[in-house]
């Protein structure tokens, strides 16, 4: 049986639509704060701790000069709040330490650099969670979601 975490604390969603610990990457989707349309895929590699910050379209975010930029310290941020400072370090492959307790913390304690990776896989994922929200309640399972167990009883 797959247990689902839920939240270390609340999130809220406008910022930071999608953060996942995924293919050896804190990654996710965040929010412009300039232009309402546009979006923003930010990424760092476990252990590496490369990073990445693009459109959708992956031009390249203006804010990366030698450091992460805004949006990757949200990104940090939000991943804190969903999974808990101790579960991203310990993907991250990050020394947490005494005094660690926020996403910037973290970032702090990296020794960075950046590597443009493509925001597409990211993205298409991104996608395919809002698709899911859009679907109208419903009990039937979803074939796709067939590996989710229907209720807490084992099988």
């Amino acid at each position: 049986m797959l247990a689902v975490v839920p939240p270390a604390r609340p999130r809220k969603l406008a910022k930071v639509p999608f953060v996942e610990l995924a293919d050896g990457r804190l990654q996710g989707v965040v929010s412009s704060g300039s232009d309402i349309e546009r979006v923003y895929v930010s990424s760092v590699a476990a252990g590496t701790h490369a990073y990445h910050c693009s459109t959708n379209n992956n031009r390249p975010c203006g804010g990366l000069r030698g450091a992460p930029c805004k949006h990757l310290e949200a990104l940090a941020e939000e991943a804190v709040l969903q999974y808990g400072v101790d579960r991203v370090a310990r993907y991250l492959r990050v020394d947490a330490g005494d005094g660690v307790g926020s996403g910037s913390d973290l970032l702090a304690r990296m020794d960075t650099r950046h590597e443009p990776t493509p925001a597409a896989v990211v993205f298409s994922r991104f996608l395919r969670h809002l698709a899911y929200l859009e679907l109208p309640d419903s009990t039937t399972a979803l074939p796709e979601l067939h590996w989710f167990p229907a209720t807490g009883a084992a099988r």
